[in-house]
């Protein structure tokens, strides 16, 4: 039976981003040093002091459930906000042990992510490279003075006349984009009984009164903790204050950051593997993932935010996967239950992740089904030129072509750009030797990188 969103949710999803915080208190919130801005050289602001109580909650495991699973727990920092282990899907629940139905993404690069929005495909693009979210999807936020809302900008959805040949659905958080702010991506996972696994509402309101109540107080006035919906509110403000506070969700110190900068040289086979990346003909990955400075100086984000149905193969490592009648079709579910899941065009379509960090993943593809970039890469360019070393076989030695996806959505599936446009027996469009050229590009998107200790590498 198809999993839907608990209702327990509803309060948080309701009150997500409706924070009331002081503006004394937005004022202490200093603007993060844009890393495409200052080189990436310059110390970062202190964090302000609702960053910081968001930093303790992203931390703390007695907020869960079992007290064994915090924000962390699958959102490493050592490991770019990512999974540090190999599975397709996390464990949670009270003991651990209880599978979700996708893989974790990452959470940095998340603060420009549009709203979720459907809208022509060109204009999307632009859209989303130019203008950031607004903190939160609420219009308390979303009008408040400068001094609360920070550096942040409005956000510029897109909306196209419903004539227009190509929509695209574009923007919102998660794999189906089903929750539009920081605040409520953080908040959900609390009472999600694969994740953090709190009872309700209530629950977590009890915890937040016993662990932090001196603190909420402090910070949202001594009578914030007689609301109930409004602490638990202001808690998603807090968490999301930290993922944009903090400079490590969002540092810009890739070797391609450097490079865009003038601070560093691609090797020959990462100079050949951009080539082949931003190809048409090729890779024609920049298509999707942009790679390009926009035209206010900021850097890539690697991603258009559109949704895309690619026909992955079907992930038998997710225990959901067992049942035969079980199906992960994005923007129609099972976790998202709205007007556009119900519309049968979105069905296989999932949100375009950012290729930043893509190297340091251990697994890919919203259901986790491969584990190394060589295998990624060949799904791209041999999906349709040899289906059989991309797809299993059922009894009678035929090839399962998309087999994760039911059979009356499979046109959605994109076989009109290239690399994925060819035919069955057509040559596929990268080679061996080019394949690996991409992969050595895709290295250079890992942030962390010293051009320093690079030029004495070079020296000596």
């Amino acid at each position: 039976m198809p999993l839907q969103i608990d209702r327990r949710l509803l309060p948080f999803i309701a009150l997500a981003g409706l924070s009331l915080a002081s503006a004394a208190i937005g004022a202490a919130s200093k603007p993060v040093a844009n890393a495409a801005a200052t080189d990436g050289y310059d110390s970062p602001a202190p964090l302000s002091a609702v960053a910081q109580l968001g930093k303790q909650l992203f931390f703390d495991p007695t907020l869960s459930g079992g007290g064994q699973m915090s924000c962390s727990t699958c959102h490493d920092p050592g490991n770019h906000y990512a999974p540090a282990n190999d599975r397709a899907v996390q464990l949670g629940g009270p003991h651990l042990d209880q599978p979700g139905i996708r893989t974790v993404p990452s959470l940095a690069y998340k603060m420009s992510t549009p709203s979720f929005s459907v809208g022509a495909e060109s204009a999307a693009d632009e859209a989303a490279e130019a203008a950031p979210m607004t903190e939160a999807s609420g219009v308390a936020l979303a009008n408040a003075p400068a001094a609360i809302a920070g550096p942040l900008t409005a956000q510029a959805v897109v909306k196209a006349d419903s004539t227009a040949p190509d929509l695209v659905p574009q923007g919102g958080m998660f794999w189906d984009g089903r929750v539009d702010s920081l605040e409520e991506q953080a908040l959900q996972p609390m009472i999600s009984p694969f994740e953090m696994a709190n009872v309700d509402a209530a629950t977590v309101y009890a915890k937040l009164k016993k662990g932090y109540g001196k603190d909420i107080s402090a910070l949202f006035g001594k009578n914030i903790l007689d609301d109930q919906d409004m602490t638990i509110a202001e808690i998603g403000f807090a968490l999301a204050r930290y993922q944009i506070e903090e400079p490590s969700f969002h540092p810009y110190t890739s070797k391609y950051d450097y490079y865009l900068r003038g601070k560093a040289v691609l090797t020959d086979a990462e100079a050949r593997g951009l080539k082949l990346f931003d190809d048409p003909n090729k890779g024609n990955c920049a298509s999707c993932h942009l790679d390009k400075m926009t035209g206010d100086g900021q850097m890539p984000n690697f991603t258009d935010f559109e949704f895309e149905a690619l026909g992955a193969p079907r992930n038998p490592a997710i225990p959901a996967n067992a049942d035969p009648n079980y199906d992960d079709t994005g923007i129609c579910g099972p976790l998202r239950n709205d007007t556009y899941s119900a519309q049968p065009q979105n069905c296989g379509l999932f949100k375009t992740p950012t290729l930043r960090n893509v190297a340091a993943r251990h697994v890919f593809f919203h259901n986790g089904v491969y584990r190394t970039l060589e295998d990624v890469t060949r799904f791209y360019v041999k999906r349709d030129t040899n289906p059989e070393e991309i797809y299993p076989k059922d009894a009678g030695g035929k090839v399962m072509k998309y087999n994760d996806l039911p059979e009356q959505y499979r046109a959605n599936i994109d076989v009109i750009d290239a690399p994925m446009n060819r035919k069955l027996g057509d040559a596929p469009a990268l080679n061996d030797v080019e394949i690996a050229d991409v992969i050595a590009f895709l290295k250079t998107l890992t942030d962390g990188y010293d051009p320093a200790k690079e030029s004495v590498k070079a020296a000596n």
